[in-house]
């Protein structure tokens, strides 16, 4: 076992509270299986993908949308004119994007993770802020690693999400009036109007989204995983104290972990999307929307997607899509680490 694996598991809460809790440690980069790691992975998150899908065709209407609509106005619409379909526009295109860069993100994130947390136990750093350090630097690397390929497959699934018909047509008439068949066409049509770098709109401004929401997910992870279960032991120590049983031994059943990684996942998710929330609906107003000058039709820029967004309504225009957004964190968050957790214990090594 590694220094990391020794002092970094979960088990370390007992230490912390004085109770004798006793938690499966965290397996590390160098136990899993790696074959079975990805492969499983790529069945398991792309079932985690179609479950949220349409709540990321709400946001990503919403977020482009001049006008203001509740979810409920914007599902209604989509039902009406487009039936279930709608809700999964542009799904085979981010899934096939999926597979690979969610290979990228683990991989990324396991190797980070365990490389950094180790150097910092062995530079004398305290357990703590080697957790919250390999956390944060995990959660940025990967976060980069993964857009190089989610961006281009972003940039082709928003676009074929926001293509409306009839009514909703009109909740998103500000537009560009081009029209795909599917993601192949897309592609296509991007790559002729604007070269390469169409599929690269937003590169920057999503590296600046998704790695700090990364790196702050992560740490707040982490950091709230340890907290519930130190409360947690220092819980169960008084009980068992004050009638006099012996604490030695209590092992959490699998609906207690699980709770506990999904209450975990829940905040940390919250305020990541509060936080982060401004810069996603700039980065999808640039991947998505254009600018009509002179009969000719050009990406908008930085500076011209923010002024749109003042004249909409400023700072409350950036939080149109919050409520499916916050939603679709939370469950994918939850989703994701209890399926990242049982992942990763399905895929170690059996000796």
């Amino acid at each position: 076992m590694t220094p990391l694996v020794a002092k970094m598991s979960l088990g370390t809460a007992e230490d912390d509270s004085g109770s004798e809790i006793h938690i499966p440690a965290e397996i590390d980069w160098h136990m899993l299986d790696k074959s079975k790691f990805f492969f499983l992975g790529a069945a398991l998150f792309s079932g985690v993908s179609f479950t949220l899908y349409p709540m990321v065709v709400l946001k990503t209407r919403q977020q482009v949308s001049s006008s203001r609509f509740s979810c409920l106005n914007m599902s209604c619409a989509i039902m009406r004119c487009e039936g279930l379909r709608g809700f999964y526009k542009g799904f085979g295109t981010s899934l096939m994007g999926t597979i690979p860069a969610r290979a990228l993100y683990m991989g990324s994130l396991e190797v980070t993770k365990s490389n950094v947390g180790t150097a910092f136990l062995e530079l004398g750093f305290s357990e703590t802020t080697a957790v919250a350090v390999a956390n944060a630097t995990a959660g940025v690397t990967s976060a980069m690693a993964a857009q190089l390929v989610w961006t281009p497959v972003d940039v082709v699934s928003q676009r074929l999400m926001v293509q409306g018909s009839g009514g909703s047509k009109t909740i998103l008439a500000n537009l560009n009036s081009e029209s795909y068949r599917n993601g192949f066409d897309a592609f296509r049509k991007i790559l002729c109007a604007d070269g390469a770098r169409g599929f690269y709109r937003g590169f920057g401004i999503s590296i600046l989204t998704y790695a700090p929401s990364n790196a702050f997910w992560w740490t707040s992870y982490s950091m709230v995983h340890r907290l519930i279960w130190s409360a947690f032991g220092s819980y169960l120590s008084k009980g068992k104290s004050e009638s006099n049983d012996n604490l030695s031994g209590v092992r959490p059943n699998s609906k207690t972990m699980v709770a506990v990684q999904g209450l975990s996942a829940v905040m940390a998710s919250g305020v990541s999307a509060i936080v982060t929330m401004p810069l996603d609906t700039i980065k999808t107003r640039l991947q998505v929307l254009d600018n009509e000058e002179h009969g000719r039709r050009r990406p908008l820029t930085f500076v011209q997607t923010v002024r749109n967004l003042v004249k909409e309504g400023g700072l409350p225009a950036c939080y149109r899509g919050l409520g499916p957004r916050w939603a679709s964190m939370s469950l994918s968050a939850t989703t994701m680490i209890t399926t990242y957790e049982f992942l990763k214990r399905m895929s170690t090594k059996s000796q």
